[in-house]
């Protein structure tokens, strides 16, 4: 039995927590189905019953309809109330008002799984009636898929219960798809048949009142059916536990392939912060996606073609990449595509160069990509093989290459020929089938173009479990996502238990909104971050002491909470060399803070002036969908200026922020570039952890975290100025 947790639900009524526990055990595989509101006339009516016959449904089905005797020659009942024992779903595609008595009658005789077509809910803006929806649903224990769903296909077991057309000749196999939009669900099955990828469940989410996205990717995580799950998504209602997710699926080898589709609601909070500026809603969803190996695309056609070729199983070794075509045109294409994807184009070995030249004629060019220059019209094998796959045989035994794009396929028939022809290809492609299993490193068909495949070839190749990548744009694209993931999963299965996050701090709990750098730099310093020595002073002469103390040059800042961009009134004095310099700043800086309306100056912060390094930026903001989130660059001026930053959701390891670092596209600099000062990559890294850390020890209240610059020379790291916002 399926028993929901009661959900808090959000403004929207839609819910914003996840159900501990929801199990989806057994939802999409009933063997009794009622369908409450059948109708032989109506649209939905005549489709869920088609579907379950063309699915071969062996199980139970109760039509529900008190104006009906027999629905499509089935008994009909009256009322839920008269069935003598429970189904295992009922599809309820009565009218909106309906809805409520239907899970009262549903509930009083035990069943405990529904799906609900109607629409005039949440997305309605009627959120009131959908939270009554979820209080009643949850009061009689209910597990609901939608409102405002047409509800799920499972082609692997032969079940569904889906109002709407399910395309005929739909291939079986272990890609199951998410969508947060039922629209795009039969276009995107039609997608599915034509490039022979095999789907096991299909599952609409409509509006989410008791089951929701996470709930379903946990439940395929678990799926025996399932390898790939591939998700259309409006937004990420809890992206910290997607994250989590997408971390089990990692680890157990299961692929997540996203479409992400629309900009997060919420803009960042805190105006007076740099990171909110530079790392925006989408590059956060990019960077928390690909930081737990989650492929995101770009189209439904990206978004199966992708799927597919996880789903076929390949493993591909690395970057490395041999092509092999008949074109000119095409290796050229290859190339570029190959540099998009960050996908590798070595030189083959000299080896391979030998046999290759042998084998092609005189006037073929011997390089990756390959052109075969006519091979099949001047060569015979005598084999089933053309010869191009005994070209692409040759590439895939170079000890440079870690798989083979192989875009020998183009000759296949797309429809029938006569009987002889018909076996000379079902030779060929049983053949074709026997090498990509003995080859020693996977290799990958590609169409020329991601509609070339026809019925006839498309038999053939399901008939030898040949995947056919569609087309170099989308097959690209694909490989240059399944290499990222490979790397991403080793990483993962390499990697230990993650972080957690530090103990919370207590200096400050009762601070609101902005903090004076003066707190800022207690909290840095309770926390190990490295900082610039500063002393807090309130008149002229104890600022000349100061200096001496620290030594000269100093710089002089105002200290106020109300003021974050202390040089943007003048509120800070550089290189200070003597006393007399120190005492005419002092009173500039103090006059500066005084002429702020509003500003509680605590006084003025001198510090040693530091020379010539390299200023990085550290920032942590909240994104409203994955939480806490660290933006790396360039610091001072640049940060907004470049906008060259690296992000990650927190928490990270050291290690994670020295790829941050490295990632950037200013990382020369981080070198010494041009003579200049380098940077101690690890020490910086290590500080910048600590101030991540710093940023979760205040929870839920930080708004903005940022150090800028961090100043780095050599092996020194120190921070020279904080701002912080919290909730106020």
């Amino acid at each position: 039995m399926n028993t929901p947790a009661l959900r808090q639900s959000s403004d929207d009524g839609r819910t914003n927590g996840h159900s501990a526990g929801l199990s989806l055990n057994g939802f999409f595989s009933p063997r009794s189905i009622a369908v409450v509101g059948a109708s032989e006339t109506s649209y939905w009516g005549r489709n869920i019953f088609r579907n379950l016959k063309a699915q071969g449904f062996e199980g139970r089905i109760v039509p529900v309809n008190p104006k009906r005797r027999t629905i499509f020659g089935i008994p009909c009942l009256a009322s839920l109330r008269d069935l003598k024992e429970p189904v295992d779903l009922v599809y309820i595609a009565t009218p909106t008002d309906f809805v409520g008595s239907v899970l009262d009658d549903a509930s009083s005789v035990g069943i405990r799984n529904a799906v609900i077509i109607a629409a005039g809910f949440g997305e309605s803006g009627a959120h009131d009636r959908q939270r009554e929806l979820q209080d009643k649903a949850a009061a009689h224990g209910i597990t609901i898929l939608g409102p405002n769903c047409p509800g799920f296909v499972n082609i692997a077991e032969g079940v569904s219960a889906y109002g709407q057309e399910i395309p005929a000749g739909m291939k079986s196999g272990n890609v199951s798809i998410v969508l947060q939009s039922g629209a795009l669900a039969t276009v995107i099955m039609r997608l599915a048949r034509t490039h022979g990828i095999g789907v096991s469940k299909l599952i609409c989410m409509g509006n989410e009142a008791i089951v929701d996205t996470a709930d379903v990717i946990e439940h395929l995580i678990a799926d025996g059916e399932t390898r790939v799950i591939a998700i259309f998504a409006e937004q990420f209602r809890n992206g910290r536990r997607f994250l989590d997710l997408a971390r089990q699926a990692l680890v157990a080898g299961k692929a997540i392939v996203v479409l992400k589709a629309g900009r997060t609601p919420e803009g960042q909070k805190a105006a007076l912060a740099h990171t909110g500026a530079v790392a925006g809603d989408e590059a956060v969803v990019d960077a928390a996606l690909r930081q737990v190996g989650v492929a995101r695309v770009r189209s439904l056609e990206e978004l199966l073609i992708t799927a597919g070729l996880f789903a076929s199983g390949v493993h591909i070794k690395g970057a490395r990449m041999g092509a092999v075509t008949a074109s000119g045109g095409a290796c050229d294409i290859i190339a570029d595509r190959a540099s998009d994807e960050g996908l590798e184009l070595p030189g083959f070995s000299p080896e391979t160069r030998k046999a290759l030249a042998d084998y092609l004629p005189s006037f073929a060019t011997v390089q990756n990509p390959l052109d075969t220059a006519a091979v099949d019209t001047l060569r015979e094998t005598g084999t089933p093989a053309v010869p191009m796959d005994v070209v692409a045989e040759i590439v895939s035994r170079d000890p440079n290459i870690d798989f083979v794009l192989y875009l020998g396929f183009n000759v296949v028939p797309q429809t029938r020929p006569d009987d002889a022809a018909a076996e000379k290809e079902a030779a060929r492609m049983a053949y074709v089938r026997d090498m990509l299993d003995k080859s020693p490193v996977a290799i990958v068909p590609v169409s020329l173009s991601c509609m070339e495949v026809g019925p006839f070839a498309r038999e053939l190749y399901d008939a030898n479990r040949i995947f056919m990548l569609g087309g170099i744009e989308f097959g690209m694209t694909a490989l240059g996502h399944c290499v990222r993931w490979q790397k991403a999963r080793s990483a993962a299965l390499a990697a230990g238990k993650a972080e957690t996050p530090a103990p919370a701090i207590t200096l400050h709990d009762s601070r609101k909104g902005p903090w004076s750098e003066y707190a800022g730099r207690e909290l840095l310093e309770a926390s190990g971050v490295p900082l610039v020595p500063a002393e807090l002073v309130n008149d002229a002469q104890e600022a000349v002491i100061a200096a001496e103390k620290l030594g000269y040059p100093v710089v002089l800042k105002i200290c106020a909470a109300e003021i974050a961009h202390k040089s943007d009134v003048g509120g800070v004095a550089l290189d200070l060399q003597t006393a007399e310099a120190v005492r005419d700043a002092y009173e500039r800086v103090a006059a500066a803070g005084r002429r702020v309306a509003g500003a509680n100056v605590e006084g003025v912060l001198v510090s040693p002036m530091r020379p010539r390094g390299v200023e990085l930026f550290a920032g942590v903001t909240i994104d409203p969908s994955f939480g806490p989130t660290l933006a790396v660059g360039l610091g001072g001026i640049w940060i907004e200026t470049l906008k060259d930053v690296s992000l990650r959701v927190l928490p990270v390891t050291q290690d994670d922020i020295q790829t941050m670092l490295r990632s950037l596209r200013a990382s020369p600099l981080l070198n010494g570039a041009r003579g200049g000062p380098k940077v101690d990559i690890a020490k910086a890294a290590a500080a910048i952890h600590r101030i991540t850390q710093a940023s979760l020890s205040l929870g839920d209240q930080v708004q903005a975290f940022e150090i800028n610059p961090l100043w780095c020379l050599e092996d020194k790291v120190e921070a020279l100025d904080v701002l912080i916002v919290t909730e106020g």
